[in-house]
């Protein structure tokens, strides 16, 4: 672990390091993007400066700069972002971050970090995101899709040759959910059991503008892309 303190509700198992939220540093560095580059770019001007929050070992974060974006990749886990290339890193909790007057014209919160167990760290998350947003610029938020909680265990084996498992969303008090996703691989296997706060789309919105920001549209259809503006 690195000597990194895991949090509480937040675990992983497999090969390798495992950042404080129960990440492991190799499987992101294996996982694949799906169609969040074809989801940002279509809702933002090419060549826009994003601010992503919370990149991990740059999954996204590599597929928008070949798109010729300029990021600025923002991470609680320094061995993350030594993963990171072509992008300006940070090492910060999100909520935390401390950029100065400096401003984007897009603010990325992916990964369905909006959906902490925790308010106070949300409530943070959604603040950064609203600070360093340019006055017409844009943020861009993953929210869960409607099912995301129900119909498990479900799994899917990806393009890339791994299986995904769901396997399980149990409740652990305060609406939140303890939530075990599995990762099988030809040659190792992770697992990562987190924390999750099931929000409504009236809930999800009243906290955005609590924060100073106001839902422009939903840019897919199951509402799990959101593009916010500050209000």
């Amino acid at each position: 672990m690195s000597g990194q303190l895991i949090r509480e509700g937040y675990s992983g198992t497999g090969p390798g390091a495992i950042t404080p939220d129960g990440c492991a540093v190799e499987l992101y560095t294996r996982l694949s993007v799906g169609s969040e580059p074809d989801v940002i770019a279509a809702a933002v001007p090419a060549g826009s400066r994003i601010l992503e929050l919370g990149c991990g070992a740059g999954r996204v974060t590599h597929p928008l700069i070949r798109r010729g974006f300029d990021v600025t990749a923002v991470d609680e886990s320094a061995q993350m972002l030594e993963k990171v290339r072509g992008a300006r890193t940070v090492q910060s909790p999100i909520e935390a971050l401390e950029l100065g007057d400096e401003t984007f014209d897009v603010v990325m919160l992916a990964s369905f970090l909006v959906h902490t167990g925790d308010h106070r760290v949300r409530d943070g998350l959604l603040r950064s995101c609203r600070r360093y947003v340019r006055d017409g610029g844009v943020v861009l938020i993953q929210r869960e899709g409607p099912d995301y909680h129900t119909g498990l265990p479900r799994e899917r084996v990806e393009p890339a040759g791994y299986t995904l498992r769901i396997v399980s969303s149990q409740p652990v008090g305060d609406g939140v959910r303890s939530v075990r996703a599995e990762y099988e691989f030809d040659d190792a296997q992770w697992s990562q059991t987190f924390l999750s706060r099931p929000l409504s789309k009236e809930q999800f919105e009243e906290y955005l503008a609590a924060a100073g920001l106001g839902v422009d549209r939903y840019l897919t259809d199951d509402g799990v892309w959101v593009r916010a503006v500050p209000r």
